[in-house]
């Protein structure tokens, strides 16, 4: 008889549930043909034009073999010039790294930056990987609540808390911004204040800037406009509408650079080639007009929903300022938001994402919705719950 073997202990994460629910919408979609996904937390736009265009030429003329594990050199010139004319910072190619991903950057970042039993500290509600992962390397996890006080970020007597609650400071802070599920962003001024606090205890700040460029009126400011000790986390996922082409990046303090470079080596070899050299024309003065456009509808598809949900006289609202979800609470209908999902899409054919995903403790009684669709689509979704939503 074979012994038998079980999972590591390190594999017990919790499920990412929107999972569950695009799987949902996708039954009911083969049935019923109806369904309009508000749960995916992705441009409804394709990659473009410039980079699809790339993306053919680099088909026809590159072998598309191994680059460089930090990634090839246009495409790291590239990102530096956008962080430079966005940002006002002096980034060179050497300080970027190109990851397969954000979230492959995450991965390592971990494991290069943090050691099993150390500390890093959080928001919540906040985006589950950081936290699922985090906990699979063996790290412990200290979640801040955050809410409408501080417009759902954290803040540095927040973390002066957590480090007498510790006894010392905390190995780690990620902060996101414009943030997933609230798409709140951190005042300037805070953020600021955060990378000294940072600085000062010889605590690693991650600056999880991949929603930038999607915001509605308030500046988007980045760690490395006051420290360069902090890691700033990019990708062409969101405002670039790249999110299947796998292609994230870090600015990267100088000694966490070899570690890294070792790691992607092993883990990944490279990031995807084709995408690489795809992806260098995503920062093109052509793609961003394109890119622009999307983010001028999804200002509309904001407003649209804000006001719809206001006048259907939903609880407590975080406000959008960037991203393009709206994350709001449900109390008045449920204290169990996937259950309540599962009927929502029952009942309408909307898919929406249950707030447990972001929040383990109060997630029960939020729910996040994401406008990123077509403006047509947002209004039928929102015509739709009000069968769920009205007084």
């Amino acid at each position: 008889m074979p012994v038998a073997r079980e999972p590591s202990r390190r594999s017990a994460v919790e499920p990412f549930h929107v999972m569950s629910v695009l799987a949902a919408a996708a039954r009911r979609q083969e049935t019923h043909g109806d369904v309009i996904s508000l749960c995916a937390g992705q441009p409804s736009t394709p990659a473009p034009g410039p980079v699809l265009a790339a993306a053919r030429h680099a088909l026809d003329t590159e072998i598309l073999g191994y680059t460089e594990a930090m990634g090839i050199r246009p495409l790291r010139e590239a990102i530096a010039g956008y962080h430079r004319r966005r940002d006002g910072v002096d980034v060179t190619a050497d300080d970027v790294v190109v990851t397969t991903g954000s979230s492959g950057g995450f991965t390592v970042l971990f494991l290069a930056a943090f050691d099993p039993g150390d500390t890093v500290v959080m928001a919540r509600p906040g985006y589950p990987a950081y936290r699922n992962t985090l906990q699979a390397l063996g790290c412990r996890v200290h979640e801040i609540v955050c809410g409408h006080e501080t417009r759902y970020q954290p803040t540095v007597a927040q973390l002066e808390a957590v480090t007498a609650e510790l006894g010392h400071a905390p190995a780690g802070l990620i902060v996101a911004s414009p943030a997933n599920p609230t798409g709140t962003i951190i005042d300037a001024g805070e953020l600021e204040a955060l990378a000294r606090w940072c600085e000062a205890h010889g605590t690693l700040l991650i600056s999880d800037e991949i929603y930038h460029g999607v915001a509605y009126g308030r500046e988007c400011a980045s760690a490395w406009q006051t420290s360069r000790e902090a890691v700033v986390m990019g990708s062409v996922s969101k405002y670039f509408s790249m999110t299947g082409w796998r292609i994230g990046w870090m600015l990267l303090p100088q000694y966490l650079r070899d570690p890294v470079d070792r790691l992607i080596g092993n883990l990944t070899i490279c990031p995807p080639a084709d995408a690489q050299f795809a992806a260098v024309a995503a920062f093109t003065e052509a793609a961003a007009a394109e890119l622009d456009g999307h983010v001028q509808r999804y200002a509309r598809n904001r407003d649209l929903v804000l006001r719809r949900l206001g006048e259907l006289g939903v609880g407590e609202i975080a406000p959008p300022d960037g991203a393009f979800y709206a994350y709001f609470d449900v109390s008045r209908w449920t204290d169990d938001s996937v259950a309540w999902c599962a009927e929502v899409l029952e009942r309408t054919g909307v898919a929406l994402t249950p707030g447990v995903d972001f929040d383990t403790v109060d997630g029960g009684h939020t729910v996040r919705l994401s406008f990123a669709g077509g403006t047509e689509e947002i209004a039928e979704a929102m015509d739709r719950l009000e069968a769920v939503l009205a007084p």
